[in-house]
Formats: C-alpha cells, sequence, structure tokens
C-alpha cells in the first residue's frame, strides 16, 4: 500500500534497500535491511504509510530509545517528524511493541513537537509499547505529550481503518 523510498515526500525517498545484506543490529541481533536508520545507534524505524490528505503516518520503531545518552527524540523529532510536519502530517501512530528499552532525557523535544501538532489538531501515540517500556515513559510524565494506547491487534486494520478508530478514540477522550 505505500512505500517511503518511493514517495517524494518521505524522509527515507529514494533509499535503496539490500534484501541479503544484514548490517545493522539491535542488541547484537541484525535486523531486517529495510529497517530505516534515521541517525540514532540504536533505535530505527519504517514508515508503514502515509496519508497527505488524511494528514496522518503510522511509523514503527524497533530498538532502544535512548534519549538520555543518544537524544533519539531530537534526532527523530528533526530528521523525521519535521520534514513530515511540513509535509502536512499532524497525527503521528507510533507503533513501540518492538522498543525494547527506554532511557528518558529532556522532555523539550516530545513538549515541542506536541505544542506543534495540538496546534493542528494533530495528536501523537504509541501503540503497544511494551509495560516496562511504558513504566520508564510514564515515569518521566512524556504520556502527557504522547498518548500510550494498547491495541494489540492493529495489524488486522488497513491503515486509514487504524487511523480512524484512535481519532474517534482520541476525539471521545477530548469532548468528556
Amino acid at each position: 500500500m505505500y512505500t517511503s523510498e518511493e514517495d517524494p515526500r518521505s524522509p527515507f525517498y529514494g533509499r535503496t534497500y539490500s534484501e541479503f545484506e544484514f548490517s545493522q543490529a539491535v542488541y547484537n541481533y541484525y535486523i531486517h535491511p529495510q529497517w530505516d536508520e534515521f541517525g540514532s545507534r540504536t533505535l530505527y524505524m519504517k514508515i508503514i504509510y502515509a496519508d497527505y490528505e488524511l494528514n496522518f503516518a503510522v511509523l514503527e520503531l524497533i530498538g532502544e530509545w535512548n534519549d538520555a545518552i543518544e537524544n533519539d527524540i531530537m534526532t527523530l523529532k528533526r530528521d523525521v517528524i519535521d520534514k513530515l510536519f511540513a509535509e502536512g502530517i499532524t497525527k503521528f501512530i507510533l507503533i513501540g511493541e518492538n522498543v525494547l528499552n527506554f532511557h528518558s532525557g529532556d522532555r523539550d523535544y516530545y513538549q515541542e513537537w506536541f505544542e506543534e501538532v495540538t496546534d493542528e489538531n494533530g495528536w501523537i501515540v504509541i501503540l503497544n509499547m511494551p509495560e516496562s517500556t511504558q513504566h520508564d515513559f510514564r515515569k518521566k510524565k512524556l504520556n502527557h505529550y504522547i498518548e500510550l494506547i494498547d491495541l494489540p491487534e492493529w495489524r488486522t486494520y488497513k491503515p486509514y481503518h487504524l487511523f480512524r478508530k484512535i481519532d474517534n478514540d482520541i476525539s471521545k477522550r477530548l469532548d468528556i
């Protein structure tokens, strides 16, 4: 349905991938070569889907989210999110079930991202982040900026339907 390397509006436009050469690793385990490197040494991603008319994107993450040493949020924000935002994306669905660890740092980039999208009636959610990772995320109160949602069956939805479900759920919460 979507390939980021063929989307001229994607930060990963024009990338080529080897199907046979595994060079990136998470905890000394090689990962599939189609995971995109975006400047972090411990966290990789894939833009699963982007819809510029409905202003949403689905991004999947894998690895260790390390703000304490690597400042991964800064790299993610500047090198991926800002580029998508410039193309009109204001609603972000991050799949976090493969974020194995989270190490917090400053909240500035989370706050900046949150303020930018909410000014445009947008939102940010992370789906299915593991409990231990959620604990560290909540401990730093980052869930004030990014909504943590458990939706184990997310893979059964087409991107449009996943977006509609989350958008409706968030709209209901805000209307209360």
